[in-house]
């Protein structure tokens, strides 16, 4: 029998941490961060990241593993959930996968590319042409040797650029070349539950949605974003920065946002856009069972789920409990 793992995606703000907590007051899990922001050290507000005391009672991997001004891949996310997984099952517990990245969640139930490592000189190499030309003159070069992928990626796209030239000058080959490649996907070798909790009504996740960016902000977001930027100071120029919420604090401090009020409504916006796009990734995934993330006694529901499809017949039943 193959081993267990438990997923729980949905869209921003529909109480998928909650869940899972609960379900690990009753079950021994071992919680997983399938959240993109969350992996960035100081980045707690913004995140909706757990506190500190709620992190050491149940314990999260893969967050905190990166400060702001440092890249994270993919790939690198793939190879340690993996471990993440095996090392829950070693202990014989079962593997809880919880947060809203679908595209993390796309990279293990689909599989990824298999690319090679990067090389930092001619990286940087490919960085100083950049900066020196501008990235739509280096955009355009993909024109000739990777048509496939200069379509798909747009020419002030630093980080997908250099990663195209990189490829080629390694390999070779196109980057698209390896991305049409058979792939072999994590949850292919599992026996999975993916629980997706969905909003009854659009309106009711956009009242969440104002709630919580309101709260955020009257948690000391700016204050945040301020700190992170004297810190790191190339933060602001990487990936972290373009999340929801800490792209608009960038965007009041530098004066292109007039207002508190105009940075709330550009954080909601941006907010309702990103919900928008995890539920139609979400709709595109096969074999998850959606759920209604108001229902009451939510926890039983997922519970009675995990145990018809007999999750707890390994390793997690035999050493661990169900209360």
């Amino acid at each position: 029998m193959r081993h267990p793992v438990l997923c729980i995606v949905g869209p921003t703000a529909s109480g998928k941490t909650d869940l899972a907590l609960r379900l690990a007051d009753r079950l021994p899990v071992s919680l997983i961060s399938l959240d993109s922001t969350m992996i960035y050290r100081a980045m707690d507000i913004g995140t909706a990241k757990p506190d500190a005391q709620t992190l050491k009672k149940y314990p999260h991997a893969l967050v905190d593993i990166r400060n702001p001004d440092e890249s994270y891949s993919v790939g690198e996310f793939v190879r340690e959930v993996r471990a993440e997984i095996e090392h829950a099952h070693a202990l014989g517990k079962l593997p809880l996968l919880v947060g809203g990245s679908l595209m993390y969640y796309n990279a293990l139930s689909h599989g990824l590319s298999e690319l090679p490592e990067g090389e930092a000189s001619i990286r940087q190499k490919i960085l100083n042409e950049g900066e020196l030309l501008g990235w739509p003159v280096l955009h355009e070069r993909l024109k000739a040797i990777d048509p496939k992928a200069y379509a798909r990626i747009k020419p002030h796209d630093k980080q997908r650029i250099v990663r195209a030239l990189e490829v080629f000058l390694q390999t070779g080959k196109s980057l698209s070349s390896f991305w049409e490649a058979p792939r072999t996907p994590v949850f292919a070798a599992y026996q999975m539950l993916s629980i997706a909790l969905i909003p009854p009504a659009r309106a009711m996740l956009h009242q969440k949605i104002a709630l919580r960016a309101r709260i955020l902000l009257d948690a000391g977001l700016l204050e945040e974003v301020k700190k992170i930027i004297t810190q790191w100071p190339r933060a602001e120029s990487m990936p972290s920065m373009r999340a929801v919420g800490y792209r608009q604090s960038l965007d009041f401090l530098k004066g292109k946002l007039d207002s508190q009020e105009a940075l709330l409504e550009s954080i909601i916006i941006a907010t309702r856009q990103l919900a928008k796009h995890q539920l139609t990734w979400l709709r595109k995934f096969q074999g998850v069972q959606e759920m209604d993330c108001t229902q009451p006694n939510l926890d039983k529901t997922v519970m009675d789920f995990i145990l018809a499809r007999n999750l707890l017949n390994s390793g997690a039943s035999q050493k661990g409990h169900v209360t």
